[in-house]
């Protein structure tokens, strides 16, 4: 558990810093909040006995791959591919397994991103291969999947028909108010541009009238 805590420590140095160079280069942060947990032994336990596992240290390794999780909420979908990706490229970090629940989502409505890592750990005498599961989504998608897991707790897994029936409506709400924002936060970023081409612009005076021409277009006079 020691070395899970390391790797856990370890991957969320490398999330704050590619946070902070993304603000620093973009001005702009796609990380909302990020949550870290170890699963306890309990749990380890019960999925072992629900997965029928071999009741080894070896097996138990190769098998359960999110005894260490990171949940990784955003403000738009785009977001969540964009941290995947810079993930990804971490040289020291190994790609496992990539799960897509947002493109393919469950039966009962939920979306997210998975990402199996594997991740050294050195310790004194030798080095740790460690797997961590890390979640990406949304923070419609983080709430969805909070209060769901909430009422599967409370009713012991058996919940009614009209419960789950709504649940997935709500997953479809959270799905429909995720795509209206990625729409506006693309047209605000295109406002954006626009009022950047227009501060970076040269006024000429033509017969008594003023003609605002992007620096841009003079640059590319320049190359006739």
């Amino acid at each position: 558990m020691m070395a899970y805590k390391f790797a856990l420590d370890e991957v969320n140095t490398k999330i704050d810093i590619l946070k902070q160079e993304f603000q620093y280069i973009h001005e702009y942060n796609p990380i909302e909040r990020v949550e870290s947990r170890l699963k306890s032994f309990e749990s380890i336990l019960d999925k072992v006995n629900r997965k029928n596992y071999e009741f080894s240290l070896p097996s138990i390794k190769e098998n359960i791959r999110d005894i260490a999780g990171i949940r990784i909420s955003c403000s738009f979908i785009s977001d969540i591919y964009q941290i995947s990706e810079m993930l990804q490229n971490q040289r020291d970090i190994e790609i496992l397994a990539v799960k897509d629940y947002i493109q393919h989502p469950k039966a009962n409505g939920y979306q997210s991103l998975h990402l199996v890592l594997q991740v050294p750990v050195f310790m004194s005498d030798r080095v740790e291969q460690v797997c961590i599961e890390v979640q990406i989504r949304t923070i419609a998608m983080d709430f969805w999947a909070s209060l769901e897991h909430k009422i599967f707790y409370k009713y012991n897994r058996t919940v009614p028909e009209k419960l789950i029936q709504e649940l997935k409506e709500a997953a479809v709400a959270a799905t429909q108010l995720d795509h209206k924002m990625e729409r506006i936060h693309k047209e605000v970023n295109k406002l954006k541009e626009s009022v950047n081409d227009e501060e970076d612009a040269l006024e000429w005076v033509i017969e008594d009238e003023r003609i605002s021409v992007p620096l841009g277009f003079i640059a590319s006079l320049s190359k006739l």
